[in-house]
Protein backbone atom coordinates (compact mmCIF):
# COMPACT_ATOMS: atom_id res chain seq x y z
CA UNK A 1 0.00 0.00 0.00
CA UNK A 2 2.97 2.40 0.88
CA UNK A 3 4.66 1.70 -2.03
CA UNK A 4 1.69 2.17 -4.31
CA UNK A 5 1.24 5.40 -2.97
CA UNK A 6 4.99 6.66 -3.74
CA UNK A 7 4.32 5.89 -7.33
CA UNK A 8 2.25 8.20 -8.63
CA UNK A 9 4.08 11.18 -6.23
CA UNK A 10 7.12 10.16 -8.32
CA UNK A 11 5.68 10.37 -11.56
CA UNK A 12 3.94 13.77 -9.88
CA UNK A 13 7.49 15.22 -9.22
CA UNK A 14 8.58 13.68 -12.42
CA UNK A 15 6.19 15.97 -14.80
CA UNK A 16 6.54 18.57 -12.80
CA UNK A 17 10.27 18.57 -13.59
CA UNK A 18 9.95 18.12 -17.21
CA UNK A 19 7.56 21.26 -17.25
CA UNK A 20 9.97 23.47 -15.43
CA UNK A 21 13.10 21.94 -17.97
CA UNK A 22 11.11 23.34 -20.90
CA UNK A 23 10.00 26.78 -19.23
CA UNK A 24 13.83 27.06 -18.11
CA UNK A 25 14.94 27.18 -22.16
CA UNK A 26 14.16 30.75 -22.71
CA UNK A 27 15.70 32.99 -25.76
CA UNK A 28 16.36 35.38 -22.43
CA UNK A 29 18.32 32.64 -20.03
CA UNK A 30 16.19 34.11 -17.02
CA UNK A 31 16.63 32.41 -13.67
CA UNK A 32 14.11 29.89 -12.50
CA UNK A 33 12.22 31.14 -9.51
CA UNK A 34 13.59 30.75 -5.98
CA UNK A 35 10.15 28.45 -5.27
CA UNK A 36 10.64 25.95 -7.59
CA UNK A 37 12.60 22.88 -6.06
CA UNK A 38 13.86 20.30 -8.04
CA UNK A 39 15.69 17.43 -6.86
CA UNK A 40 18.71 15.50 -7.73
CA UNK A 41 18.70 13.87 -10.58
CA UNK A 42 20.94 11.25 -12.02
CA UNK A 43 21.12 7.58 -13.59
CA UNK A 44 20.14 6.16 -10.77
CA UNK A 45 17.58 8.15 -9.15
CA UNK A 46 15.66 8.21 -12.54
CA UNK A 47 14.81 4.45 -11.68
CA UNK A 48 14.19 4.74 -7.98
CA UNK A 49 10.82 6.27 -6.76
CA UNK A 50 11.34 10.08 -6.48
CA UNK A 51 10.28 11.78 -2.15
CA UNK A 52 9.15 14.57 -1.87
CA UNK A 53 10.85 15.74 0.74
CA UNK A 54 14.30 15.61 -1.15
CA UNK A 55 16.57 18.52 -0.85
CA UNK A 56 17.08 21.06 -3.17
CA UNK A 57 20.54 21.95 -5.02
CA UNK A 58 19.53 25.27 -6.08
CA UNK A 59 23.78 25.59 -7.32
CA UNK A 60 23.27 22.81 -9.68
CA UNK A 61 19.67 23.81 -10.74
CA UNK A 62 21.29 27.44 -11.80
CA UNK A 63 24.38 25.72 -13.62
CA UNK A 64 21.85 23.31 -15.72
CA UNK A 65 19.57 26.22 -16.37
CA UNK A 66 21.98 28.58 -17.68
CA UNK A 67 24.15 26.33 -19.15
CA UNK A 68 21.47 24.01 -21.10
CA UNK A 69 18.98 26.90 -22.21
CA UNK A 70 21.74 29.02 -22.94
CA UNK A 71 23.33 26.76 -25.29
CA UNK A 72 19.83 25.50 -27.01
CA UNK A 73 19.33 29.29 -27.71
CA UNK A 74 22.69 29.92 -29.08
CA UNK A 75 22.71 26.64 -30.69
CA UNK A 76 19.83 27.56 -32.77
CA UNK A 77 20.78 30.75 -34.37
CA UNK A 78 24.79 30.38 -34.62
CA UNK A 79 24.57 29.47 -38.38
CA UNK A 80 22.49 32.42 -39.25
CA UNK A 81 24.22 34.79 -37.38
CA UNK A 82 27.89 33.52 -39.16
CA UNK A 83 26.38 33.99 -42.32
CA UNK A 84 24.83 37.55 -42.04
CA UNK A 85 27.90 38.61 -40.47
CA UNK A 86 30.08 36.99 -42.97
CA UNK A 87 28.03 38.74 -45.90
CA UNK A 88 28.03 41.94 -44.42
CA UNK A 89 31.49 41.59 -44.18
CA UNK A 90 32.16 40.69 -47.80
CA UNK A 91 30.03 43.70 -49.03
CA UNK A 92 32.09 46.12 -46.98
CA UNK A 93 35.48 44.91 -47.74
CA UNK A 94 33.80 45.32 -51.86
CA UNK A 95 32.90 48.82 -51.10
CA UNK A 96 36.33 49.94 -49.53
CA UNK A 97 37.83 47.65 -52.77
CA UNK A 98 35.43 50.15 -55.10
CA UNK A 99 36.41 53.18 -53.28
CA UNK A 100 39.87 52.81 -53.48
CA UNK A 101 40.14 51.84 -56.77
CA UNK A 102 38.04 54.48 -58.17
CA UNK A 103 40.63 56.95 -55.89
CA UNK A 104 43.41 55.84 -57.37
CA UNK A 105 41.56 56.02 -60.96
CA UNK A 106 40.98 59.66 -60.62
CA UNK A 107 44.91 60.30 -59.48
CA UNK A 108 46.02 58.09 -62.36
CA UNK A 109 43.70 59.82 -65.37
CA UNK A 110 45.11 63.28 -63.90
CA UNK A 111 48.77 62.56 -63.72
CA UNK A 112 48.58 60.56 -67.45
CA UNK A 113 46.90 63.83 -69.03
CA UNK A 114 49.56 66.13 -67.69
CA UNK A 115 52.29 63.34 -69.03
CA UNK A 116 50.84 63.26 -72.50
CA UNK A 117 50.04 66.97 -72.68
CA UNK A 118 53.25 67.32 -71.87
CA UNK A 119 55.23 63.80 -73.61
CA UNK A 120 52.70 63.03 -76.22
CA UNK A 121 54.35 59.76 -76.54
CA UNK A 122 51.55 57.00 -75.60
CA UNK A 123 53.39 53.88 -76.67
CA UNK A 124 56.23 54.43 -74.23
CA UNK A 125 53.85 55.59 -71.54
CA UNK A 126 51.63 52.90 -71.83
CA UNK A 127 55.41 51.00 -71.51
CA UNK A 128 56.56 52.49 -68.59
CA UNK A 129 53.05 52.01 -66.65
CA UNK A 130 53.26 48.37 -66.90
CA UNK A 131 57.31 48.35 -66.06
CA UNK A 132 56.74 50.52 -62.75
CA UNK A 133 53.72 47.78 -61.96
CA UNK A 134 56.27 44.75 -62.67
CA UNK A 135 59.12 46.13 -60.48
CA UNK A 136 57.18 46.97 -57.58
CA UNK A 137 55.56 43.21 -57.54
CA UNK A 138 59.30 42.00 -58.27
CA UNK A 139 60.77 44.12 -54.79
CA UNK A 140 57.58 42.82 -53.19
CA UNK A 141 57.93 39.03 -53.94
CA UNK A 142 61.52 39.36 -52.86
CA UNK A 143 60.87 41.14 -49.68
CA UNK A 144 58.22 38.68 -48.66
CA UNK A 145 55.95 41.93 -48.73
CA UNK A 146 53.37 39.79 -50.86
CA UNK A 147 53.21 35.80 -50.86
CA UNK A 148 55.29 34.86 -54.13
CA UNK A 149 52.40 32.96 -56.39
CA UNK A 150 53.11 29.61 -57.47
CA UNK A 151 52.48 29.30 -61.33
CA UNK A 152 53.02 26.21 -63.50
CA UNK A 153 53.29 26.49 -67.68
CA UNK A 154 49.44 26.11 -68.13
CA UNK A 155 49.00 29.15 -65.51
CA UNK A 156 50.73 31.43 -68.01
CA UNK A 157 48.82 29.38 -71.30
CA UNK A 158 45.80 30.60 -69.94
CA UNK A 159 47.09 33.94 -68.90
CA UNK A 160 48.75 34.99 -72.32
CA UNK A 161 45.08 35.88 -74.10
CA UNK A 162 44.31 38.22 -70.78
CA UNK A 163 47.76 39.94 -71.47
CA UNK A 164 47.27 40.29 -75.10
CA UNK A 165 43.75 41.52 -74.09
CA UNK A 166 45.12 43.90 -71.25
CA UNK A 167 48.09 45.19 -73.39
CA UNK A 168 45.82 46.24 -76.33
CA UNK A 169 42.78 47.93 -74.08
CA UNK A 170 45.52 49.96 -72.15
CA UNK A 171 47.39 51.24 -75.15
CA UNK A 172 44.67 51.99 -77.02
CA UNK A 173 43.37 53.81 -74.11
CA UNK A 174 46.45 55.96 -73.78
CA UNK A 175 46.64 56.75 -76.85
CA UNK A 176 42.97 58.03 -76.73
CA UNK A 177 43.58 60.43 -73.84
CA UNK A 178 46.93 61.63 -75.76
CA UNK A 179 44.52 63.01 -78.80
CA UNK A 180 41.22 64.26 -76.81
CA UNK A 181 40.43 65.56 -73.82
CA UNK A 182 40.34 62.79 -70.64
CA UNK A 183 36.38 63.52 -69.88
CA UNK A 184 35.99 62.44 -73.82
CA UNK A 185 37.44 59.37 -73.29
CA UNK A 186 36.05 58.47 -70.41
CA UNK A 187 32.30 59.17 -71.73
CA UNK A 188 33.01 56.70 -74.52
CA UNK A 189 34.43 54.18 -72.81
CA UNK A 190 31.53 54.15 -70.76
CA UNK A 191 29.40 52.17 -73.06
CA UNK A 192 31.54 49.16 -72.41
CA UNK A 193 28.34 47.65 -70.67
CA UNK A 194 26.96 47.65 -74.30
CA UNK A 195 30.19 46.18 -75.59
CA UNK A 196 30.17 43.34 -72.71
CA UNK A 197 26.46 42.40 -73.38
CA UNK A 198 27.03 42.22 -77.68
CA UNK A 199 30.36 40.02 -76.59
CA UNK A 200 28.43 37.62 -73.98
CA UNK A 201 25.56 37.00 -76.37
CA UNK A 202 26.89 36.50 -79.57
CA UNK A 203 30.45 35.33 -78.43
CA UNK A 204 30.05 33.29 -75.35
CA UNK A 205 26.04 32.56 -76.27
CA UNK A 206 24.33 34.10 -73.33
CA UNK A 207 20.99 35.70 -72.94
CA UNK A 208 19.61 38.43 -71.06
CA UNK A 209 16.51 39.90 -70.58
CA UNK A 210 14.46 42.40 -72.75
CA UNK A 211 15.27 44.98 -69.98
CA UNK A 212 19.23 44.77 -70.38
CA UNK A 213 19.02 45.39 -74.02
CA UNK A 214 16.60 48.27 -73.64
CA UNK A 215 18.99 49.44 -71.15
CA UNK A 216 21.32 49.85 -74.11
CA UNK A 217 19.56 52.50 -75.89
CA UNK A 218 20.57 55.48 -73.42
CA UNK A 219 24.29 54.07 -72.89
CA UNK A 220 24.99 54.30 -76.99
CA UNK A 221 22.80 57.30 -77.14
CA UNK A 222 24.60 59.45 -74.59
CA UNK A 223 28.04 58.22 -76.01
CA UNK A 224 27.08 59.03 -79.43
CA UNK A 225 25.28 62.52 -78.24
CA UNK A 226 28.75 63.69 -76.58
CA UNK A 227 30.77 62.46 -79.23
CA UNK A 228 28.93 64.69 -81.58
CA UNK A 229 29.14 67.97 -79.94
CA UNK A 230 32.47 67.00 -78.71
CA UNK A 231 34.07 71.01 -79.31
CA UNK A 232 37.68 69.07 -79.62
CA UNK A 233 36.59 65.65 -81.73
CA UNK A 234 39.78 63.62 -82.68
CA UNK A 235 39.04 60.25 -85.01
CA UNK A 236 41.80 58.49 -83.17
CA UNK A 237 40.95 59.30 -79.76
CA UNK A 238 37.51 58.09 -80.51
CA UNK A 239 38.40 55.22 -81.98
CA UNK A 240 41.20 54.57 -79.39
CA UNK A 241 38.60 54.58 -76.72
CA UNK A 242 36.27 52.24 -78.69
CA UNK A 243 39.09 49.47 -79.06
CA UNK A 244 39.58 49.88 -75.93
CA UNK A 245 36.08 49.28 -74.50
CA UNK A 246 36.36 45.84 -77.03
CA UNK A 247 39.60 44.74 -75.31
CA UNK A 248 38.86 44.91 -72.16
CA UNK A 249 35.86 43.35 -72.10
CA UNK A 250 37.44 40.22 -73.27
CA UNK A 251 40.03 40.90 -70.68
CA UNK A 252 37.66 40.75 -68.18
CA UNK A 253 36.25 37.44 -69.57
CA UNK A 254 39.17 36.38 -70.02
CA UNK A 255 40.62 37.04 -66.62
CA UNK A 256 37.28 35.82 -64.97
CA UNK A 257 37.93 32.17 -66.18
CA UNK A 258 41.60 32.36 -65.72
CA UNK A 259 41.50 32.65 -62.65
CA UNK A 260 38.99 30.18 -61.82
CA UNK A 261 40.52 26.83 -59.67
CA UNK A 262 44.01 28.56 -59.51
CA UNK A 263 45.24 29.61 -56.26
CA UNK A 264 46.71 32.68 -57.83
CA UNK A 265 45.16 35.82 -56.01
CA UNK A 266 43.83 38.66 -57.49
CA UNK A 267 47.31 41.07 -56.59
CA UNK A 268 49.16 38.09 -57.81
CA UNK A 269 46.90 37.48 -60.93
CA UNK A 270 47.56 41.13 -61.78
CA UNK A 271 51.18 41.46 -60.86
CA UNK A 272 51.73 38.44 -63.40
CA UNK A 273 49.25 39.96 -66.30
CA UNK A 274 51.52 43.12 -66.14
CA UNK A 275 55.05 41.40 -66.83
CA UNK A 276 53.25 39.15 -69.40
CA UNK A 277 51.89 42.27 -70.64
CA UNK A 278 55.38 44.24 -70.90
CA UNK A 279 56.52 41.86 -72.54
CA UNK A 280 54.18 41.30 -75.69
CA UNK A 281 54.57 45.83 -75.22
CA UNK A 282 58.28 46.36 -75.25
CA UNK A 283 58.95 45.33 -79.26
CA UNK A 284 55.77 47.14 -80.17
CA UNK A 285 56.53 50.29 -78.32
CA UNK A 286 59.91 50.28 -79.83
CA UNK A 287 58.52 49.82 -83.28
CA UNK A 288 56.29 52.12 -84.03
CA UNK A 289 57.85 55.09 -81.81
CA UNK A 290 61.70 54.43 -80.71
CA UNK A 291 64.04 55.57 -79.09
CA UNK A 292 65.44 58.34 -81.06
CA UNK A 293 61.66 59.95 -80.95
CA UNK A 294 61.75 59.19 -76.77
CA UNK A 295 65.30 61.09 -76.32
CA UNK A 296 64.02 63.97 -78.58
CA UNK A 297 60.56 64.39 -76.67
CA UNK A 298 61.75 64.00 -73.41
CA UNK A 299 64.78 66.98 -74.21
CA UNK A 300 61.92 68.88 -75.23
CA UNK A 301 59.51 68.64 -72.40
CA UNK A 302 62.35 69.01 -69.84
CA UNK A 303 62.71 72.08 -71.32
CA UNK A 304 58.89 73.26 -71.09
CA UNK A 305 57.84 71.71 -67.95
CA UNK A 306 61.38 70.90 -66.18
CA UNK A 307 62.38 67.89 -64.29
CA UNK A 308 59.17 67.54 -62.73
CA UNK A 309 58.27 65.57 -65.75
CA UNK A 310 60.36 63.20 -64.03
CA UNK A 311 57.83 62.96 -61.11
CA UNK A 312 54.30 63.61 -63.29
CA UNK A 313 55.64 59.77 -65.38
CA UNK A 314 56.35 58.10 -61.99
CA UNK A 315 53.51 58.94 -60.15
CA UNK A 316 51.19 58.23 -63.44
CA UNK A 317 53.34 54.24 -63.50
CA UNK A 318 52.69 53.89 -60.31
CA UNK A 319 49.36 54.98 -59.41
CA UNK A 320 48.19 53.03 -62.74
CA UNK A 321 49.64 49.83 -61.03
CA UNK A 322 48.00 50.63 -57.47
CA UNK A 323 44.18 51.37 -59.20
CA UNK A 324 44.47 48.19 -62.08
CA UNK A 325 46.23 46.16 -59.04
CA UNK A 326 42.84 46.84 -56.46
CA UNK A 327 40.17 46.40 -59.40
CA UNK A 328 41.71 42.79 -59.96
CA UNK A 329 41.42 42.41 -56.15
CA UNK A 330 37.96 43.05 -56.95
CA UNK A 331 37.29 41.02 -59.72
CA UNK A 332 38.13 38.27 -56.84
CA UNK A 333 34.88 38.67 -55.53
CA UNK A 334 32.63 39.91 -58.18
CA UNK A 335 31.51 38.87 -61.69
CA UNK A 336 32.70 39.96 -65.32
CA UNK A 337 29.40 42.23 -65.64
CA UNK A 338 29.86 43.67 -62.04
CA UNK A 339 33.41 44.87 -62.82
CA UNK A 340 32.01 45.99 -65.90
CA UNK A 341 29.24 48.00 -64.25
CA UNK A 342 32.01 49.44 -61.41
CA UNK A 343 34.45 50.11 -64.20
CA UNK A 344 31.54 52.59 -65.33
CA UNK A 345 30.33 54.03 -62.11
CA UNK A 346 33.84 54.90 -61.41
CA UNK A 347 33.88 57.44 -64.99
CA UNK A 348 32.01 59.68 -63.31
CA UNK A 349 34.52 60.98 -60.76
CA UNK A 350 37.38 60.86 -63.58
CA UNK A 351 34.85 62.81 -65.90
CA UNK A 352 33.97 65.97 -63.08
CA UNK A 353 37.52 65.73 -61.58
CA UNK A 354 38.64 66.31 -65.23
CA UNK A 355 36.55 69.26 -66.26
CA UNK A 356 37.83 70.52 -63.22
CA UNK A 357 41.13 69.98 -62.86
CA UNK A 358 41.87 70.90 -66.52
CA UNK A 359 39.26 73.31 -67.21
CA UNK A 360 37.79 71.30 -70.21
CA UNK A 361 35.09 73.71 -72.07
CA UNK A 362 31.87 71.60 -71.92
CA UNK A 363 28.96 72.48 -74.05
CA UNK A 364 25.15 71.48 -72.25
CA UNK A 365 24.52 69.13 -75.46
CA UNK A 366 27.30 67.43 -74.45
CA UNK A 367 26.94 67.35 -70.49
CA UNK A 368 23.68 66.12 -71.75
CA UNK A 369 24.70 63.32 -73.67
CA UNK A 370 27.19 61.95 -70.84
CA UNK A 371 24.42 62.16 -67.81
CA UNK A 372 22.27 59.94 -70.16
CA UNK A 373 24.96 57.33 -70.98
CA UNK A 374 25.71 57.49 -66.85
CA UNK A 375 22.03 56.90 -66.72
CA UNK A 376 21.80 54.18 -69.12
CA UNK A 377 24.46 52.35 -66.95
CA UNK A 378 22.81 52.89 -63.83
CA UNK A 379 19.60 51.11 -65.39
CA UNK A 380 21.72 48.37 -66.88
CA UNK A 381 22.93 47.72 -63.24
CA UNK A 382 19.10 47.63 -61.96
CA UNK A 383 18.14 45.48 -65.52
CA UNK A 384 21.14 42.97 -64.11
CA UNK A 385 20.32 41.80 -61.10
Amino acid sequence: MISSLKQPASFSHGSHFITSRTNLVTPGCLPVLPSLRLPRISAVSLSKPLHIGAPPIERKRKELSTSIGCSAYEAGRSEPVADARSESARKIKIGIYFATWWSLNVVFNIYNKKVLNAYPYPWLTSTLSLAAGSLIMLVSWALRIAETPKTDLEFWKSLFPVAVAHTIGHVAATVSMSKVAVSFTHIIKSGEPAFSVLVSRFILGETFPPTVYLSLIPIIGGCGLSALTELNFNMIGFMGAMISNLAFVFRNIFSKKGMKGKSVSGMNYYACLSMLSLVILTPFAIAVEGPQMWAAGFQQALSDIGPQIVWWMAAQSVFYHLYNQVSYMSLDEISPLTFSIGNTMKRISVIVSSIIIFQTPVQPVNALGAAIAVLGTFLYSQAKK
